[in-house]
This record gives structure tokens, sequence and C-alpha cells, in this order.
């Protein structure tokens, strides 16, 4: 008997034990719990300590109040040019109202999946390729605008969509790389034209100006050799002017200009000019009207001096003359080793000059006056 009454109090304890434990209950921080009594709702457990009634209060679902995200795997979806594209989706949603999220739909995770794989195949299906690859931003607007109108009535709230990535086939994507490569191609050549442009552009203007510069330095250069060379010939003849030269002295310079015009190398047959023997007979008439002048009677020093000259010009003669006996030898010589040794048929060839043909009334001596 005993025995019977402690097992009955045993049992009487725990099943108090069992009560206490199922009428106190300790809900966490962002957490609901939605509490039924005798299977209808009946409140909703805030977080900290909450009291129910035990055997009769039971908890249907523990409601998670945080932002969730849930990525959903590929789906294939048809655009408007009939290509097949793989798109993922990863959606942001929270719980705001635990209740209906527990008795308006049975499971809010699969409905929000098939809501966005419906809404994406519309809006997909409605762009091309092209565009679908660029409009990701208007996309995920308009399924989030579509999946918050329809989940506000389950009493969820979704904050954001977005598109992962989109696969195009793969046939599709080796021709977007060549187009792409295409593209490339063309800008890098459009932008190596246009650089070789701009280089033949600056080219041509620095050439341009260069040739403006050199043009005026050599305008410039010329200008002051001009004006060098005028100076030069106004001093010279400013200086002769001055001087008054006699006709002996310009007919001793011209004797001295002989023997340079007889060595020229293109020179093969050389004329004494006619003028050679009046510039002679001219110094000569100017050496012996010096004796006659009133007034002006040679000194020794002055007669010394102009037999000075007098030889000098007789030297000047026979160097002359000796150089254009040796010019019409190598003439004639020439003439005959073209001809074979035949005299060319013509003109008489011309008899050679001599130094006393040049002074006709000089023989070896000097001639006094």
């Amino acid at each position: 008997m005993e025995l019977v009454i402690a097992a009955f109090f045993a049992a009487v304890a725990l099943i108090g034990v069992v009560a206490l434990a199922k009428s106190v209950r300790i809900v966490p921080q962002q957490r609901h719990d939605v509490v039924e009594r005798l299977g209808r709702y009946k409140r909703t457990l805030s977080p900290g300590l909450n009291l129910l009634v035990p055997f009769i209060d039971a908890v249907r679902t523990k409601v998670d109040m945080r932002e969730q995200v849930v990525s959903f795997p590929p789906q294939p979806v048809i655009t408007s040019d009939n290509l097949v594209v793989s798109i993922d989706t990863v959606l942001y949603f929270k719980v705001v109202d635990p209740v209906r999220a527990t008795y308006e739909i049975a499971n809010f995770l699969q409905a929000i999946e098939q809501l966005t794989v419906t809404t994406l195949r519309n809006v997909i299906g409605s762009l091309d390729l092209e565009r679908a690859l660029t409009s990701r931003e208007e996309i995920n607007r308009h399924l989030s605008g579509v999946l918050d109108e329809t989940t506000g009535r389950w009493g969820i709230k979704v904050t954001r969509v977005e598109i992962k990535a989109i696969e195009p086939p793969p046939s599709i994507r080796d021709s977007m790389e060549k187009q792409m490569r295409a593209e490339r191609d063309r800008r890098a050549m459009i932008l190596q034209a246009e650089g070789h442009k701009q280089s033949q552009i600056l080219s041509a203007e620095g050439e341009k100006q260069a040739a403006v510069l050199r043009a005026d330095g050599d305008r410039q250069a010329r200008i002051l050799q001009a004006e060098g060379q005028a100076k030069a010939i106004r001093t010279v003849f400013d200086a002769i002017h001055q001087a008054n030269p006699s006709q002996k002295v310009l007919a001793y310079q011209y004797l001295q200009a002989l023997p340079q015009i007889a060595n020229g190398t293109a020179n093969k047959v050389w004329i004494v000019p006619a003028e050679l023997t009046k510039a002679l007979e001219g110094m000569g008439g100017a050496l012996g009207g010096l004796a006659q002048m009133v007034g002006d009677a040679p000194t020794p020093q002055a007669s010394h001096d102009a037999s000075a000259v007098e030889r000098e010009a007789a030297e000047a003669a026979r160097a002359a003359a000796a150089a254009a006996q040796e010019i019409h030898n190598e003439v004639r010589a020439a003439e005959a080793q073209a001809t074979g040794g035949k005299a060319p048929q013509g003109l008489p060839a011309p008899e050679p000059v001599s130094p006393q043909s040049m002074f006709p009334g000089q023989t070896g001596q000097r001639q006094t006056y």
C-alpha cells in the first residue's frame, strides 16, 4: 500500500514538473511563436518569458522575423528572339506578419520561388537577348514590384530581387565573343588611324613651319650677303677711284691674269685677245708719254721703277705666250690623234704667238726712252 502511494505521489510530481515546463516559454529575440489553444489560433508570443496553459496551449510555428536570403536554382527562360537562356536569381525577404505567413499559405518559400520563375519568364519573354543582358536593373525592379504586391497578403515583404547570372547557350556565347572581338578590333583600328592622322598632321605642320623658318633664314642670309658684297664692291670702287691708277697699272694687272685664264683644265684652245697688244702698246705709250709731260720729267728712281715694271710685264707676257704655245701643242696633238695623223680640212691653224710679236718696238734688250 505504501508503495502504491509513493508511486502516486511520484507521478503527480512528474506531471507537475512537466506542466510547469510546458507553461513557461522563453522566446529569443527576432522570433515570434504562434500559439494555438485547442487547435485554434490564440496569440503570438513575443520575445522574452511567456506563460502558457499546459496541455491546452501549443506552439504551432516558430517564425523568424529577420531578413532572409534564398538562392533559387537556374531556370531556363526563352527570350523574344527564341533563345534559351539560364537565369539564376537571389531573393531577399522578411516576414512582417507571422500569423498570415502561417495560415494564409502552406509553404511561402515554395510559393515565392514559383512566383519568381513565372514572373521572370514573362519579363524575359518580352525582351531580346541583347536587351535582357543589358537591362538587369529594369528586370529587378519589375520582379520586385510583382513579388511584393503578391506576397503582401501572405505577410511577407520582398525587399530585393537580384539576377545573379544570365547564361546564354555556348554557340551564342561564341558568336558574342567573336562580335565583341571584331568590335574591339574595329575600335583599335579607328584609334590607330586617328593617331596616324594626327601624327601626319603634326608632321606636316612641323615641316611647314621648318620650311618657312628655313626660307626666312635663307632670305635673311642672302640679304646680308648681298649687302656685304655691295659694301665690298663699293669699298673697292671707292679705293680705285681715289687711287686714280694709270693705264700701265691696268695693263700690268691684265698681263698677270692671262696665265690664270690659260691654266683652266677645260681650255683646249686659247686665243690671244686683240686687246692684249693694245694694252701692251698702251703701257708702252704711257711709259713714253710720262717723259714728255710738262714739268713731269722722270727721275732716276722713277726710271728705275718703270724699267722694273717693264721687265715684269715682259716676263708676264713671255709666260703667257709660253702657256699659249703649250696649250696649242696639246690641241694639235689631240687633233692628230683624233684624225689618225691627217690634218683636218678647214681653216688654217693659227700661228703661235711669240713674246717679240707682242712688243713690236722691243727686241731682246730693254728699250730706253
